[in-house]
């Protein structure tokens, strides 16, 4: 371990061949709430289309990776041709804890504003870069320095992000949602697992509708061999897709739930709350003992429809931005 009264000035440059498994190490001694494996940060960050070596900013004190903050741009579209040329990312940054107290982590973000700034970015975001972000947000109460550090170098709060879970044990279909199911499908509406000839409706309506990340994220998950059955979908009594629900989607987690969604004017019916508990119930008829998520508005009425069916807040993230002139 290097002593934290050291004088040894760390250096920082862009990532290369080797840094990777000193990287991943460091995160987990920097970060023992949010660890990585090898697998997921070569399936994040070295896989991702839009990574640039020297976008992940990496602090060096001697041979030894004491630090990084990930900066990253668009170099491929999430939809359509927009490559955002004006949004930038911060997915993550972190200092080993015995290389803290020297300014190492002012020092990294400063040069990974800078590397953005460098290629036009007014605007950064921490952290919602998708299709492959870390965390929704910061974690303030988990991270309080990391928070007064990003408020100092200009961040502000956009809004804030809940994670939630509930337990499964014990789980059954409850009388209510039930009898909801029993008055849609009387009135003609219909509930079931897509066929494969689905899928086109289903990608459009999530791609369009909601978010071209959600549809990014059932294409590549069903590409890799997800059951169609971690899917239900709704149709109204003329045929249409209304929503869906699903578990397994993100890096094959099957105790993590979504993406899901309504169509706006079919919400209020009760679709959404009978298209979460019949997920529920087969994730735990499949052995699930708990389910949970990462991103909704708490007091959203997604929020209040998770909190209804048992879930709690498990964490709050604030996700932050910093805008600059060119």
């Amino acid at each position: 371990m290097t002593d934290r009264t050291t004088k040894t000035r760390a250096r920082t440059r862009g990532f290369r061949a080797g840094d990777g498994p000193q990287l991943v190490a460091a995160w987990c001694r920097a970060a023992p709430a949010d660890p990585v494996t090898p697998d997921r940060f070569r399936s994040t960050v070295l896989l991702d289309a839009n990574f640039d070596p020297e976008g992940l900013r990496i602090a060096v004190d001697g041979d030894r990776v004491v630090g990084a903050a990930y900066a990253v741009r668009r170099l491929t579209p999430m939809s359509g041709t927009d490559l955002e040329p004006e949004q930038g990312w911060i997915p993550f940054f972190f200092v080993d804890p015995a290389a803290r107290g020297r300014g190492l982590g002012r020092e990294l973000l400063t040069d990974a504003l800078d590397w953005l700034h460098g290629h036009g970015r007014t605007r950064v975001d921490f952290s919602s870069y998708t299709p492959n972000y870390v965390l929704p947000g910061l974690d303030g109460a988990a991270y309080p320095e990391a928070a007064g550090l990003l408020e100092s170098l200009g961040f502000r709060t956009l809004y804030e992000a809940a994670a939630m879970d509930r337990c499964l044990v014990g789980y059954r279909l409850p009388d209510d949602v039930a009898r909801r199911f029993d008055e849609l499908t009387a009135r003609g509406h219909r509930f079931a697992t897509p066929a494969d000839d689905d899928l086109v409706e289903l990608l459009a309506l999530a791609g369009q509708r909601f978010s071209p990340d959600w549809a990014r994220a059932i294409r590549d998950c069903l590409a890799a061999g997800t059951p169609l059955d971690r899917i239900v979908v709704a149709r109204d009594p003329a045929g249409r897709l209304a929503g869906w629900a699903m578990h397994g989607a993100y890096g094959s987690t099957d105790e993590r739930f979504g993406p899901f969604g309504v169509l706006a004017e079919l919400r209020g019916a009760g679709l959404g709350k009978v298209l979460l508990h019949l997920v529920l119930e087969r994730m735990r008829a499949r052995g699930a003992h708990s389910v949970w998520f990462l991103w909704t508005g708490e007091r959203s009425p997604a929020g209040r429809l998770y909190r209804t069916a048992g879930f709690t807040t498990t964490r709050v993230f604030r996700v932050m931005r910093r805008e600059t002139a060119r």
